[in-house]
């Protein structure tokens, strides 16, 4: 499994701060823990896409899609829990991408493939909320890749744990 940990959170908890007070992130107070959502871009999609220029999202026009939701384990949380998002299947398709593998990237430049096999084969999702809140910065979000792990339990290995990319902030076509 890809190492996770205090160096994640630090670093998740630092790239917050700067945002807070940089850019333009907005805070606000859920009962349990702080949601922090962006006001800007939170997803950009590259590579082999139509048009070849970037398409990038903020949170608004990711929710704006259809959403789809999974009830699923994760070795990360307790239990199953309900993620909301985007189909990947569904926004590369609006998107017009062409190829073999998606490199998720995350905020911390952790970097995977997924190949387009699991995408095709499986509702992976950009997810954006669990258990009907949005994802904090500060834990594994805004957005987070989830596979359908409790539906498939040959996709509980450490293979497809490496892809469930947190802290994701651009997949490119290849």
């Amino acid at each position: 499994m890809r190492p996770h940990g205090r160096f994640r959170r630090a670093f998740a908890a630092m790239l917050m701060g700067i945002g807070v007070a940089m850019t333009g992130w907005s805070v606000s107070s859920g009962a349990a823990a702080e949601a922090v959502t962006p006001a800007g871009t939170v997803l950009v999609v590259d590579g082999a896409i139509a048009g070849g220029e970037p398409a990038v999202f903020d949170l608004a026009a990711l929710k704006s899609l259809p959403v789809t939701r999974i009830t699923t384990m994760t070795p990360w949380t307790e239990g199953e829990n309900l993620y909301e998002g985007v189909r990947i299947r569904d926004l590369l398709e609006r998107l017009g991408a062409k190829g073999d593998a998606v490199l998720a990237d995350a905020i911390d430049d952790y970097q995977v493939p997924i190949p387009m096999d699991d995408i095709r084969n499986y509702d992976v999702i950009v997810a954006y909320a669990m258990n009907g809140r949005l994802l904090p910065v500060d834990d594994k979000g805004p957005l987070w890749v989830i596979y359908p792990y409790s539906e498939n339990f040959g996709l509980q290995k450490d293979l497809y744990f490496s892809r469930s990319v947190w802290q994701l902030n651009r997949l490119t076509v290849q």
